[in-house]
């Protein structure tokens, strides 16, 4: 499992100073975008050297708790299974012990050109797997 740490700022807030639901996403995709990165994966290169970008085909989100102004978040990303044109990942964001949100969220590789499924680069589906 991976997890980055994301610190809530003001501007991802509302007047109440309780981060607007859809900032979740924002957080997870952070997250994921870092999960590549420690995989040696930038989506910049993926896209201008492999072809292909991955896009969210569907994401299931649950919302347990408010996070809030200056709280320290910890947004971790768990494979669930990986196809060859698809990965499924189980998402959390929680401060501490407390779990605020979690998500199951399926990203499909796609061409970016022409945005039709594309498979998994060989040496990113090779890293992707061999996740514990």
């Amino acid at each position: 499992m991976f997890s980055l740490p994301v610190r809530v700022y003001w501007e991802d807030t509302d007047a109440g100073g309780v981060v607007y639901y859809a900032n979740y996403l924002r957080f997870m995709e952070r997250a994921r975008s870092e999960w590549l990165r420690g995989l040696g994966f930038e989506q910049d290169q993926l896209r201008d050297e492999a072809g292909v970008v991955f896009v969210v085909r569907r994401v299931v989100i649950d919302y347990l708790a408010p996070a809030r102004f200056n709280d320290l978040l910890d947004v971790s990303v768990r494979l669930l299974e990986t196809g060859r044109a698809s990965i499924d990942v189980e998402q959390d964001i929680a401060v501490g012990p407390t779990r605020l949100a979690f998500a199951s969220v399926k990203l499909v590789c796609v061409d970016a050109a022409r945005f039709k499924p594309a498979k998994i680069p060989a040496d990113l589906f090779q890293q992707i797997t061999r996740q514990p």
